[in-house]
């Protein structure tokens, strides 16, 4: 394995990226997965090693927390078992929006490879014949100008085009696992015994962990603002008058999303409203928080959080709305793109993916500035 190495290319091409302010483009750029074996035993770890390329002659900058190369922090792997899609159990964390500093570059001809051990991210305890591929979809993946000053020009791409995916060809995998071939792993059945649970009436709690007093006082005033929030566009969305403030975060009035999206606000509200809520204040990344989506309802608070106002653009309330949105039980939402530019050109550019956008829901709930 050669981690390390792959970290100190990542890092030094970041640096070179601003120095050279080459224009790139995403053709060219290819992903492969092979696996370390392709028969397994109950206790093997699912290792795989992931080689991203630039067959082309240009330099292109690829955004790092849509790469392995300094650990998985986002759902990069389709894995299906049998042909059945496997959840992923890693995290889904609410950054800023990307700026030059958060893509590294890959010059022509390049080649940069890790080892993933992805045992630990997918459930991958049932036998049966495995297909894994690394697939990872964003406007933001590819950095169109370096050039650019401020934050990344990528968020503006045309969020249906193919140059904005790295998608692998499937490695297949036989895994002799611990549960029966056919048979539920106890992930699936803890996951849906959650989802009878979040439909049944429950009562409401906030409980802390590792936090100050201090602290504490300060999430209790944003889990105020996020239920204001989650209220308010509870309400918007019930009213059914469907205006700018819709449209400009979740695309053209389209009864099947706008369907969607009510629906998504009614568990948000309910979960602020009806949920026992567990806040960790543990996190010194440099995020605003992350949550894992097959744990409701605990929300891990980062860095950025504490910093942020307490309402408005990218506030601790909406921090609070977009990690709910995340849940499986609540709304199942993903992280396509990051910042208030990057969530409007996808609700035009893709509107079906902006409403799985968890900052998509976060900027309609602040509403900043307000739109009817």
């Amino acid at each position: 394995m050669i981690w390390n190495g792959i970290v100190k290319s990542a890092v030094g091409a970041a640096t070179l990226m601003v120095a050279c302010g080459a224009m790139a483009a995403p053709q060219g750029v290819t992903v492969s997965v092979v696996p370390d074996k392709n028969t397994l035993g109950k206790e093997d770890d699912v290792v795989v090693k992931v080689t991203i390329t630039n067959a082309s002659d240009t330099p292109h900058y690829i955004l790092k927390s849509r790469t392995p190369f300094s650990g998985i922090e986002e759902a990069l792997f389709d894995v299906k078992r049998d042909g059945e899609p496997v959840p992923y159990l890693g995290a889904h964390i609410k950054r800023a929006a990307p700026t030059r500093s958060d893509y590294f570059v890959l010059k022509p001809g390049a080649s940069h490879t890790v080892k993933v051990e992805l045992s630990g991210l997918y459930d991958m305890s049932v036998s049966g014949d495995y297909q894994i591929s690394y697939k990872t979809v964003s406007p933001q993946l590819f950095l169109d100008s370096p050039q650019a000053n401020g934050r990344a020009g990528a968020a503006a791409r045309d969020a249906t085009s193919a140059d904005n995916a790295l998608v692998s060809a499937p490695a297949s995998i036989w895994i002799d696992g611990r549960v029966p071939r056919g048979e539920k792993s106890q992930t699936m059945l803890d996951i849906e015994a959650m989802k009878r649970a979040a439909e049944q009436p429950s009562t409401a709690s906030l409980s802390y962990s590792k936090c100050t007093t201090s602290q504490q006082s300060t999430i209790a005033s944003a889990m105020a603002a996020g239920t204001n929030m989650a209220n308010s566009s509870d309400t918007y969305m019930q009213n059914g008058v469907i205006g700018t403030r819709y449209t400009k975060w979740f695309g053209a009035n389209n009864s099947s999303r706008v369907a969607t999206v009510k629906a998504h606000f009614a568990a948000i509200k309910d979960a602020f409203a009806n949920k026992p809520v567990v806040v960790d204040c543990g996190c010194n990344q440099n995020y605003y928080a992350y949550v894992y989506p097959t744990q409701p309802y605990k929300i891990y608070v980062c860095k950025a959080f504490w910093t942020a106002p307490m309402t408005g653009t990218d506030s601790k309330g909406g921090t609070l709305v977009h990690e709910m949105s995340h849940f499986n039980v609540v709304a199942g939402t993903d992280d396509h793109v990051y910042g208030q530019t990057g969530a409007a050109n996808l609700a035009i550019s893709n509107p079906a993916q902006a409403v799985d956008n968890a900052d998509s829901h976060e900027y309609f709930a602040e509403n900043t500035p307000a739109l009817n």
